[in-house]
């Protein structure tokens, strides 16, 4: 037997107290490996406790005692530090948030406040830019109705006057007469009718890039969520990989000899289009273009050619195609051939898309920091599909 104190032996004294059940001994001893009082023969030779360690009961009660008292002060500090807390901390906590929250409601306000006269304003500029517009538009169009009412009076009073000359003249007077040819010169002076953009009201005017960005965040933040889009894999170039998923595009700079060829599907560009295709409303994607310094996202045509290495099928470079796209630090936004720059300060992680085909409008945004990047107003002809090119490592839609 091994402990602080050794057990006593036969004999010794009355034991009185609660007996031992099983050798009807007091109960003077605290077994600590089995956490329980036994007497002095569970110790000895053949008893249960026998090499456990062991301590005399008073000195195991004075140690919790110690214990209990030293829990009770720690209690009583910890009783003392929460009652300060409550007294002299939470007073002061509830009249800072007091004081934030109404510098907090003062800032919304006072920020909505200078959101909503900026708004105002832009609306009362625009709106006067519309007004101006439609009366220029409505002036053109009251002076060439003045200009051909005259050209109308004049071209009737010259028709009249060699109507008169063919009655009423022989065949010597009508030889000799030198009015008619000044009539006919008169007549092929007015000339026909010629379409003028000076008639037409210039939709330009009523567009601005605040109101562009405003437009843009508030839509952005009324739609329910990004559109779930997804690659058609009939389309998908054979220099393309793609994921499981359909989300993302690999670009391998060697054709793959297992992709079936299809109607369908891209046979030279590194393009593929996405599985679902808009003809009305409210449209948003994002691309994941961080891993890519060659890519291409936009919208195109169900129309857009897929075979052969021309323009035809080259996004950016046909009718059915718009596209920005990245090549190394150049950005710029591509149709039909047409490719205008954009000047960008750093390379967007991801981009999104904003198709809103009630306005005819195509936008392109930065996420992260939520400027737009470029707008594009054009009839588009539906439907339109998401469309996807890559020629460097990958590109993912975002879900």
């Amino acid at each position: 037997m091994s402990g602080e104190s050794v057990g006593p032996g036969p004999g010794s004294g009355p034991e009185p107290g609660p007996l031992c059940p099983e050798h009807g001994q007091a109960l003077k001893w605290f077994c600590c490996s089995e956490r329980r009082p036994v007497c002095a023969a569970c110790t000895e030779l053949g008893g249960r406790c026998r090499g456990h360690r062991i301590r005399l009961v008073e000195e195991r009660a004075e140690e919790l005692r110690n214990k209990i008292v030293d829990q009770c002060e720690r209690l009583q500090l910890q009783s003392a530090c929460i009652n300060k807390y409550v007294a002299e901390v939470l007073p002061g906590k509830n009249q800072r948030a007091v004081s934030t929250a109404s510098a907090a409601r003062e800032l919304v306000i006072q920020r909505l406040g200078l959101v909503r006269s900026l708004c105002e304003t832009e609306e009362q500029r625009l709106l006067e830019r519309v007004h101006g517009e439609e009366e220029r538009a409505q002036q053109s169009i009251l002076t060439q109705r003045v200009h051909w009412a005259e050209a109308l009076q004049k071209l009737d009073t010259i028709r009249t006057s060699l109507v008169d000359m063919l009655t009423h003249m022989d065949d010597l007077q009508l030889i000799k007469e030198q009015e008619i040819f000044e009539r006919t010169e008169e007549a092929e002076g007015i000339l026909d009718p010629q379409e003028s953009k000076k008639l037409n009201f210039n939709e330009k005017c009523a567009r601005s890039r605040l109101l562009t960005q405003l437009w843009a965040t508030a839509a952005l933040c009324s739609l329910s969520g990004l559109e779930d889009v997804r690659i058609d894999e009939r389309t998908v170039s054979p220099f393309l990989q793609l994921s499981d998923d359909r989300r993302t595009l690999t670009f391998n700079a060697k054709k793959s000899k297992t992709c079936a060829d299809s109607p369908e599907r891209f046979d030279h560009w590194p393009n593929a289009l996405g599985a679902v295709s808009f003809q009305a409303g409210l449209h948003a994607w994002m691309v994941n273009v961080q891993n890519s310094c060659a890519y291409k996202v936009g919208v195109a045509s169900g129309q857009l050619p897929r075979k052969g290495s021309g323009n035809d099928s080259r996004l950016g470079h046909n009718a059915f195609s718009w596209v920005f796209s990245r090549y190394d630090q150049e950005f710029c936004f591509s149709h039909d051939g047409q490719h205008e720059p954009l000047g960008l300060l750093r390379c967007p992680a991801q981009l999104g898309m904003l198709l809103d085909l009630q306005a005819q409008e195509l936008l392109f945004f930065d996420p992260a920091s939520g400027m737009v990047l470029h707008t594009h107003h054009t009839a588009f002809p539906g439907p339109l599909f998401p469309v996807f090119a890559v020629a460097d490592q990958t590109i993912s839609i975002v879900h």
